[in-house]
């Protein structure tokens, strides 16, 4: 051990210098080539713009100048871009121009222009690198004229955090190398020195022939230990950066770490994840509620913590909560935290049931139902949205944070946090369809409705259809400009991006892990439904809710019946229904059409011991739905409009046999991602028949090879992705406003150069 550290200390003492020598060059170099690289994009944006600037200057067109200014400003890196004349005045700039460079500072570091021989002139360009305390700026004057003489120069200022991370990064991964290099030199001249013993070349060689005493040398410990390590940082570093793997709650954690470095995540919803309710002999049980808002974003607060701030109406909620209506869910799991808000019954009939569900639900779905609008809902909309905007702003631990808002039950949310937390990062979520202008024109009120989702920092629908309408919509009632090239909604200085994200779920999904096997939920499922061994059955799963198109569903099982004799006695349809807003009007009489319809399908086509349609009327906790997906042989998905539906995507993450088939409403989503499902427009009740007909007598292959397809594309696209990419984006988003507002409060830059 003697003979070995011998040499390596002194090693690894030059190694320690050379690491320090290269770390400077290198920094040095690198810091040279992105100021020299930010030098020439200035002159060579300004150049290509040149142009376009002459004779608007020369006409004194300044809109014309901004319009330019505006284009080359539109680079990521570029944080502002202005013109300047000969005499130092502003002629025009970016709306993100940052006041710290005014064109007097500015002027004072560069020379006058020294006019020549037959009038030619020159104007040196001058650049310079200031190192703020947030991080590095880069800013440029480049002189525009012509034969004529000159005009003026523009300035650009760039943001240079990315050379000052590419700088740390590099000083890291100088140390690592030769960190890497002193271990490795190390343990050879170790190696070397040991091999002079004559034990040590015996153990060698076992090592090397495979025998068991590899281990069992106290020498060879370090060694084993050393490539664990390195195994498991390198499986490490693949997951945070996605190399070849699949989105999880693992990968969401890290990629979160990464670029929230564990900073809590606030969501804000109507509904709670987790409800406590009282059970008849006076016990509180805890139930899931039917939500596709709840299935999606669950699973992500499991994986990445935070708050869920959420309406408390299970019996037994209030019980379990701590003086600030706070309790840890999942029980037993305890990986985040809901935030319960009271209300009272007058706002919840005033602000859910009435405005939300009378009239922004029938707005936004094309189901013919009419939407109704009240004055007295509205002020209570506005009153619980603020309630819960509060509570948002209560959960923050920092100025900045990121917060996700959730649906049309509060559309007023953004702006009204925006207001307590000018910093924030909104992230607002439609999860229903958003309809094109002329609906949106029958709210009384849909200004106030675009101007509070204009709060949000990221505004994100399904599909790419509703952001066009979002963004028709505002370019229709309000003044501000629409970016249609970046997807974006300029308003009084502040950008919204307008973004799609397709939802998705849990894939493959925690409920896999609990529920029986297919064989077994087949056989549970057809004893409870009393069917013979060798019977078909068709599923269904919504909320009583007239967009899902239920009744259209049953009248297509209807004339399935009547197209195809030898079903009968054999087939069965399961509709698995949770009764939903039965305080409103349309529910109720929509529960009274199914029943009826139910019956007379049931005494048309079956007997004393068949029912061709089974209706189940109540709520199913998770593991009871799946139970039936896993035992069907189709899933009909109807709805008549819907922003995605998770239905579909559900039945598809539960059949791991691949076997099933999913008919799916060309109206939904999901339909615009799951093309191997057999796709039917739900109006059209032979074309839904003639589909089910098919789904039922297709072969055992082509389920596989369909099945297969989606369950792929579901597990590639499942919502720890959805989640990633909103997130990310966000956090992105953050630095881009973090980097710009450094700026902002700073001195000018006469007095930075001074110092």
């Amino acid at each position: 051990m003697r003979i070995g550290l011998r040499f390596v200390l002194p090693l690894l003492a030059v190694l320690a210098l050379l690491a320090w020598g290269a770390s400077v060059v290198l920094n040095d170099t690198l810091r040279r080539w992105f100021e020299r690289d930010m030098s020439m994009r200035a002159e060579l944006a300004v150049n290509g713009a040149r142009q376009g600037l002459l004779a608007p200057w020369r006409n004194d067109a300044r809109q014309k100048i901004a319009t330019v200014l505006a284009g080359i400003a539109r680079d990521e890196r570029v944080m502002g871009v202005a013109a300047c004349d000969c005499e130092l005045g502003l002629v025009a700039s970016s709306p993100e121009y940052p006041s710290t460079f005014d064109c007097q500072a500015v002027g004072r570091n560069t020379r006058k222009p020294e006019v020549r021989g037959s009038g030619g002139w020159r104007w040196v360009s001058w650049a310079e690198v200031f190192r703020l305390p947030g991080g590095s700026v880069h800013v440029s004057a480049t002189p525009v004229g012509d034969e004529a003489g000159p005009l003026g120069f523009v300035v650009l200022v760039q943001d240079m955090s990315d050379a000052d991370r590419r700088e740390s990064m590099t000083r890291q991964y100088t140390f690592a190398a030769f960190a890497l290099l002193a271990a490795a030199a190390s343990l050879l001249t170790f190696l070397v020195a040991r091999l002079s013993w004559k034990d040590w070349t015996t153990e060698i060689r076992r090592f090397l022939r495979g025998g068991k005493s590899r281990a069992s040398r106290p020498e060879f410990q370090p060694v084993l230990s050393d490539v664990r390590e390195l195994v498991a940082q390198i499986t490490t570093e693949a997951q945070a950066d996605g190399r070849g793997n699949a989105w999880n709650a693992l990968r969401l954690r890290q990629t979160l770490k990464h670029y929230l470095h564990r900073e809590r995540v606030i969501i804000v919803a109507n509904r709670q994840p987790y409800i406590h309710e009282f059970a008849p002999d006076g016990s509180i049980r805890v139930s899931h509620p039917a939500s596709g808002l709840v299935t999606a974003l669950e699973p992500v607060m499991r994986a990445c913590s935070g708050v869920w701030i959420a309406h408390g109406n299970g019996s037994a909620d209030s019980t379990v909560v701590d003086q600030s209506g706070r309790v840890r869910v999942p029980p037993g799991e305890e990986s985040f935290v809901i935030r319960r808000v009271w209300l009272t019954p007058e706002e919840e009939a005033g602000y859910y049931y009435g405005f939300a569900n009378e009239g922004l639900w029938p707005l936004c779905h094309i189901a013919h139902t009419r939407p109704n609008f009240r004055s007295a809902d509205w002020a209570y909309y506005q009153s619980v949205n603020q309630k819960f905007s509060d509570a948002a702003c209560a959960e923050v631990d920092i100025d900045d944070p990121i917060i996700l808002v959730q649906d049309y039950h509060f559309a007023l949310a953004p702006r009204m946090i925006r207001e307590r937390l000018p910093r924030a990062t909104i992230l607002s979520f439609w999860h229903i369809p958003w309809p094109h202008s002329e609906r949106v024109a029958i709210c009384p009120w849909q200004k106030e409705l675009l101007q509070g989702m204009l709060g949000s920092s990221i505004l994100g629908f399904h599909t790419q259809l509703h952001c066009n309408n979002f963004l028709d919509a505002v370019d229709r009632f309000l003044e501000a400009r629409i970016d249609r090239e970046q997807h974006a909604v300029v308003q009084r200085g502040r950008i919204t991006l307008v973004r799609p994200y397709p939802i998705s779920i849990e894939c493959p999904s925690r409920w896999l892990k609990q529920v029986a096997p297919v064989a077994e939920c087949r056989a549970s499922v057809f004893a409870e439904l009393h069917l013979a061994p060798d019977a078909l059955l068709g599923v269904g799963v919504d909320r009583m809710d007239y967009t899902k198109g239920i009744e259209e569903r049953l009248l297509a099982v209807e004339q399935l019946l009547e197209r195809s004799p030898h079903l009968l006695g054999r087939f069965t349809f399961a509709q698995l229904a949770e009764p939903s807003r039965t305080a409103i009007e349309r529910y109720r009489e929509l529960n009274v059409a199914v029943e009826r319809l139910t019956d007379r399908i049931n005494s048309r086509f079956g007997n004393q011991t068949y029912k061709p349609v089974v209706l189940l009327r109540e709520h199913h906790e998770p593991l009871t739905v799946f139970r039936y997906y896993r035992a069907a042989d189709v899933c009909y998905v109807s709805s008549l409009h819907d922003g995605m539906n998770l239905v579909a995507k559900e039945f598809i993450s539960a059949r791991d046999d691949d076997r099933g088939v999913l008919v799916l409403s060309r109206f939904t989503g999901a339909a615009r991602e799951l093309t191997e499902a057999l796709i039917v427009n739900p109006y059209d009740i032979e074309e839904a028949s003639s589909a089910l007909a098919t789904a039922l007598s297709m072969s055992a292959q082509e389920q596989e090879e369909r099945m297969r397809s989606m369950r792929l594309y579901l597990t590639e696209f499942n919502i720890y992705r959805w989640a990633g990419r909103m997130l990310v984006d966000a956090a992105r988003l953050r630095l881009r406003d973090r980097v710009s507002s450094r700026l902002v409060d700073y001195p000018k830059l006469a007095e930075v150069t001074q110092e």
